[in-house]
């Protein structure tokens, strides 16, 4: 008897209740997940994947959303519509994801929210999820964004593609929230360029001068120039090399404590016989918390004995996380692009002077701040889209702005570029 209920039971599941097939929950403002409607969709039949809901691939044993690809040239994804959007309230979304045989999560596995008015117009581009946590072979994805004015509804769509392999799909969550704390940064750029100076000592001292003299008090980062210690002195970079940390370190670290700000400046690092073209970073409390050696060297370097650095490294700081790259780095676009896609949000450029162009350039194809502190081009703050926020003249040679780091830029007709962008890069070609 007991096996006859349980075929009973299964044959009105699936025979009975189709629709309940694609019915899987999410939590929204309400105190228990929603169970809500999902289809799927693919661009045409021929490059369709495979959809099904698996009874125990979820995080705790639970049902997930599956997708399962059979070529590289395969697309499609589980949607469902969100209704009762209020407008321009803002809204958190997060799922958990986890994969077999995918090997470029961030082109292959997508996830994406779009909003729509009461017509079923679409407001904007939709707007890409990016990776944030990783527990248990499971990977979270979170975006918070801003209903537009006028909406009413939002789809959540959960792709895979370009690859043959599997992806899971659990734990979506899409609720409202307030008072988020807006991610304020102050900046500050210099436009300094000593002249005569007797010593390396003297020209940090000038810079140091300079920011001590003309700091507002509130600072969160300091960019100072590339070479600081070669400038104005007549000196060659070997005569003016150093060990790191050494004397200039020792200076640019008190000064990061007295303002009680981060400090990035280039010099010349001595690392036994080998000289290389270094920018550090100071921390708030005058501690030397990381170094990049410039990768890209123009040839009146190499020819003069400094050695290229090999590594794009990120530094996480009270704020987030940035990058530095120095000076003739800003001529080639894998610096500044792999330094973005580890997650940073401003990149600072101690420089001697370079293109502007690409400077405007490097902030826009990666969605970052940009910051240059240079001696014979423009020492400026740049946004995402290329605005100029600030500037260090001449006349001013000292500036400081406030940047927002959770802002979002929406680019005409292509929408926010700051997480579009890795859906759509292709660090798998080589030439």
């Amino acid at each position: 008897m007991k096996t006859k209920v349980i075929c009973l039971c299964l044959f009105w599941y699936i025979h009975v209740c189709p629709a309940d097939i694609n019915r899987f929950p999410i939590i929204t403002n309400q105190r228990s997940p929603a169970m809500i409607v999902w289809s799927n969709y693919a661009p045409r039949t021929e490059i369709s994947p495979t959809f099904s809901i698996d009874s125990r691939a979820g995080r705790e044993k639970n049902p997930a959303l599956r997708i399962d690809s059979n070529s590289p040239e395969q697309f499609g994804f589980w949607q469902c519509r969100i209704d009762n959007i209020i407008p321009e309230q803002q809204y958190r979304f997060s799922a958990w994801y986890r994969t077999k045989g995918v090997q470029n999560d961030r082109r292959s596995v997508i996830a994406r929210l779009e909003w729509f008015d009461k017509n079923g117009r679409s407001l904007r581009p939709p707007e890409y999820c990016l990776d944030v946590e990783i527990s248990r072979r499971w990977k979270k994805v979170e975006y918070i964004a801003q209903a537009p004015q006028k909406s009413v509804s939002v789809d959540i769509q959960l792709s895979l593609g370009f690859i043959k392999g599997t992806v899971w799909w659990d734990a979506i969550s899409l609720v409202p929230v307030t008072n988020l704390t807006e991610r304020i940064c102050r900046v500050a750029t210099i436009f300094h360029r000593p002249n005569n100076t007797k010593s390396p000592a003297q020209s940090v001292e000038e810079f140091c001068r300079l920011v001590e003299t003309n700091n507002p008090g509130n600072l969160d980062f300091v960019c100072l120039p590339e070479g600081i210690t070669v400038i104005g002195t007549g000196k060659s970079y070997y005569d003016v090399s150093e060990p790191i940390p050494g004397p200039t370190t020792e200076r640019l670290g008190k000064l990061a404590s007295k303002i009680h700000a981060y400090i990035i400046a280039g010099l010349y690092e001595r690392h036994n016989h080998i000289v290389y073209n270094t920018a550090v970073l100071m921390d708030r409390n005058g501690k030397l918390i990381g170094i990049y050696r410039k990768t890209h060297l123009p040839r009146e370097e190499w020819e003069k004995g400094i050695t290229p650095g090999n590594e794009y490294p990120i530094f996480q700081t009270d704020i987030g996380k940035i990058g530095i790259i120095i000076c003739w780095d800003l001529q080639f676009p894998e610096p500044a692009r792999t330094m973005a896609a580890k997650g940073a949000e401003i990149i600072f450029i101690p420089i001697w002077g370079g293109s502007e162009i690409l400077a405007k350039a490097r902030a826009i194809e990666n969605s970052v701040f940009l910051v240059t502190s240079t001696y014979d081009m423009r020492s400026f703050v740049i946004d995402p889209t290329g605005g100029i926020c600030a500037e260090a003249t001449s006349s001013s040679p000292f500036i400081s702005t406030e940047i927002s780091l959770n802002k979002i830029y929406y680019q005409p007709w292509t929408g926010n570029m700051k997480t579009r962008t890795w859906k759509e890069w292709r660090p798998d070609i080589r030439w």
